[in-house]
């Protein structure tokens, strides 16, 4: 296994990566990684690690623009920001780094991208949905509230700090456009019969952030292949509160279709 880490460059952006080889020349289809809202690479810490010697697969993430150690916004988050990374800055990420049709494990707002960017028709082999959002639930603004008033006490913004260069731009990027009062009309549910590729749904049932309402919207829109993996006793971050049982479920679904 080897680790390789560089950037890639965007009009006047740097985008962070990390690639961790499982083997060369792997003929396993490999995984992106797409973070959720105030993720990064790092924010992963060794779970993508984990899920590489699980899965045997070859494991990509990036940082989006704003996050980790990638460029800062440049200006506020406008309500189709989702759409945006999806349909212009993914298809530009798989293109730099010769990735065709990977298989694309999204967490949170990640899951939501990966729905736009397969519903919209570009290429992959598999969807695996942690955590999604396709619309805004009273749950999801209550908690991120919550969320400002840690980060306003500081609490939240030392958490974050290891995690992002420009944590002041990471969460306000974030928290602001989420508690805007027209994010309230966000929904991706359009996409969702659009997706032709086999989908795993996993969700915490006690997730702070979004209701089982979400997965049933998904599962209910979806005609192609899907499962769903509900986790008892489990929030917002099922890959680290059960990281094994996680990563043998993704490997047990890819096993059969990807």
């Amino acid at each position: 296994m080897q680790i390789f880490n560089k950037y890639l460059h965007f009009k006047e952006y740097k985008i962070e990566t990390k690639i961790i080889e499982y083997k060369k020349n792997n003929s396993l289809k490999p995984i992106l990684l797409l973070h959720e809202g105030l993720g990064s690479v790092k924010m992963w810490k060794d779970w993508p690690l984990y899920l590489s010697e699980i899965s045997k697969r070859d494991i990509v993430l990036y940082s989006r623009i704003g996050m980790g150690k990638s460029s800062p916004l440049i200006e506020p988050r406008k309500k189709d920001y989702m759409h945006i990374e999806a349909k212009i800055i993914l298809p530009m990420v798989l293109k730099k780094l010769s990735l065709s049709d990977p298989i694309i494990l999204g967490h949170s707002d990640g899951a939501s991208i990966a729905m736009i960017y397969s519903g919209s028709e570009f290429p992959c082999s598999a969807l695996i949905l942690e955590a999604p959002h396709v619309f805004v639930e009273d749950v999801t603004i209550k908690s991120i509230k919550k969320a400002k008033k840690e980060w306003d006490y500081n609490i939240l913004k030392n958490k974050l700090n290891k995690y992002h260069e420009d944590v002041d731009g990471a969460f306000n990027g974030w928290c602001n456009i989420w508690l805007s009062e027209h994010f309230k009309e966000w929904n991706i549910e359009k996409y969702i019969s659009k997706i032709k590729v086999p989908v795993l749904i996993i969700q915490g049932k006690n997730d702070q952030y979004g209701t089982i309402e979400q997965i049933e919207r998904i599962d209910a829109k979806l005609a192609t292949n899907s499962e769903k993996f509900i986790l008892e006793n489990c929030f917002h971050t099922p890959h680290f509160e059960y990281s094994e049982e996680v990563c043998r479920k993704i490997n047990e679904f890819l096993l059969f279709n990807a």
